[in-house]
């Protein structure tokens, strides 16, 4: 399977919170399910293949032992830092997306269904053609 992509995820809130990211249905869990992302920090995950399609979400208020082990206010998965093929628990803003591989479009949007507990906002970069940025760049809470 061919890469194409890397994602940025890039934490613009005051404080820290915990990306969680689950792969769909035949596509291969990213190198990371779940990771600290303290404020104003970014982390990259590469080598994202060709033909990938998932969800990747932000948790808060996250506690977790040394193994991993805890619960999140918002968003949780499970009960771990790794979400390994667990969904959020509502509410989790969404970002989802399937990455072209056959014609090479791509396939992106910020979702509420699953309720809302941060601001997301998805910008594409590097890209051919004409590709929009999107999201919830506001705080619904307040």
């Amino acid at each position: 399977m061919s890469h194409c992509c890397t994602f940025t995820i890039s934490n613009n809130c005051p404080y820290t919170i915990w990306p969680g990211t689950l792969a769909g249905s035949g596509s291969p869990p990213l190198q990371t399910t779940g990771f600290r992302l303290d404020a104003g920090q970014s982390v990259r995950i590469p080598s994202v293949p060709a033909g990938w399609s998932g969800r990747i979400w932000g948790r808060t208020g996250c506690k977790f032992d040394a193994n991993g082990v805890g619960l999140c206010q918002t968003g949780d998965c499970g009960g771990r830092l790794q979400c390994d093929g667990n969904g959020a628990t509502p509410p989790a803003s969404l970002f989802e997306i399937t990455l072209g591989s056959v014609n090479e479009q791509d396939f992106y949007d910020v979702s509420l269904v699953d309720g809302y507990n941060l601001p997301i906002f998805a910008a594409p970069r590097g890209v051919h053609g004409s590709c929009n940025a999107t999201g919830c760049s506001s705080d619904l809470n307040l």
